[in-house]
């Protein structure tokens, strides 16, 4: 059977690859790394570029501690609940078959409603929009294209830049003199930026498995060797034992995928993967003072995919299976001064949405690359 080339059989291999969309405020924000959120993005021929959006979208309202689940939150209406949406606008140019760069330019738009932030007297909404973080990278396939046309893996490496608002601010209410509402920074899970720079590591890797099916792996580590950003959270005002919680942290992030993807039609493929991503308790450089909601989510991720010659659309939709928000380096210290072991929590979202679609623009000449991925692979 004749398929469609090999950017369509992949197309969503990787797609929204290693996005630490961590469902909820586990995650400080929604985060992918540089050189785009589709595999095919980065199987271009020499000279070759591809353009492409991808949206994505969560509600976080489910508290855990630990793995434990606290349904009352729901029930007695006193949950946090985090509605993020963002945009990821990517471009990606193959420098050879083998080397590729990419950038990508995020926007967010995001809300948080809540009791405790507002004097625990009535539930009011904060509010925050912009241009998050952007990301640099480059990244290399370990062997040519031309000739590894069923299995391959690409190493690279990225810089993330502090563009986003790292202190963006709202009206908190009845949390000023005599219950005035106040301004404040509004909470970091949804603050547009971090403030620091950071350095991101990838992988990609997909091998041909059987006719027409493929295994794919792919993720990556957002290094952050910044400690803190110097914005202050108000978390001391709603206890002293909370006093080194005061200011906000800047911590690594990290995702993992892996699955299989088969192709349905010259058209249509289908991927069922499993995602692990979250906040690290530690960073790997730097140190790992100030608040951070550390934190981790596996995911089954079914996702399909549509491509027509130049053209690709995509669709994932991760479920959380599992949902853990362990003890910070805040809640060690706090467990040791006070003798009482303390475990903060988090609000995780059951599912993400994302939506890709992109458009690769071949260079003039047909390389080798683009003259093999139409041959049948029987």
């Amino acid at each position: 059977m004749k398929i469609i080339t090999i950017y369509g059989i992949l197309a969503i291999c990787l797609v929204t690859t290693a996005k630490i969309n961590a469902q909820g405020c586990v995650a400080i924000r929604h985060f992918s790394c540089s050189v785009g959120n589709q595999l095919e993005n980065n199987l271009l021929s020499e000279g070759s570029f591809q353009m492409g959006l991808n949206y994505r979208y969560f509600k976080s309202f489910r508290h855990f501690r630990g793995t434990e689940e606290e349904p009352d939150r729901v029930t007695n209406n006193t949950e946090v609940v985090n509605h993020a949406h963002a945009w990821d606008l990517s471009l990606n140019y193959a420098i050879s078959n083998r080397w590729y760069a990419g950038i990508t330019i995020p926007t967010v738009i995001n809300t948080r409603s809540s009791l405790y932030e507002h004097g625990r007297e009535e539930r009011n909404t904060t509010f925050s929009r912009g241009l998050g973080d952007i990301r640099l990278g480059v990244g290399y396939w370990l062997f040519d294209p031309v000739d590894h046309l069923n299995g391959n893996l690409a190493i690279g490496v990225g810089l993330k830049l502090p563009t986003g608002n790292y202190n963006a601010t709202d009206i908190f209410y009845n949390v000023g003199v005599e219950g005035s509402p106040e301004v404040r920074p509004v909470d970091q899970s949804i603050q547009p930026g971090d403030g620091g720079f950071g350095i991101t590591f990838d992988f990609q890797y997909y091998q041909k498995i059987a006719d027409q099916f493929f295994a794919y792996a792919g993720g990556f580590y957002l290094l952050n060797p910044r400690e803190t950003n110097g914005i202050r959270t108000f978390r001391e005002t709603l206890s002293p034992i909370l006093q080194n919680e005061a200011i906000m942290s800047v911590p690594d992030q990290f995702s993992l995928r892996a699955g299989g993807s088969y192709s349905f039609s010259t058209a249509f493929a289908g991927s069922m993967g499993v995602r692990y991503e979250g906040i690290p308790v530690e960073d790997l450089i730097g140190g790992s003072d100030g608040f951070r909601r550390p934190g981790n989510v596996l995911s089954v991720d079914p996702g399909i995919s549509y491509m027509t010659t130049n053209f690709s659309l995509n669709l994932n939709v991760p479920i959380a299976v599992r949902r853990e928000r362990p003890q910070s380096v805040t809640d060690i210290e706090t467990s040791e001064a006070t003798g009482n072991f303390r475990n903060g929590d988090s609000a995780f979202a059951d599912y993400l949405i994302n939506v890709g679609i992109s458009y690769r623009f071949p260079a003039k000449a047909t390389s080798a690359i683009e003259r093999n991925t139409d041959v049948d692979f029987d």
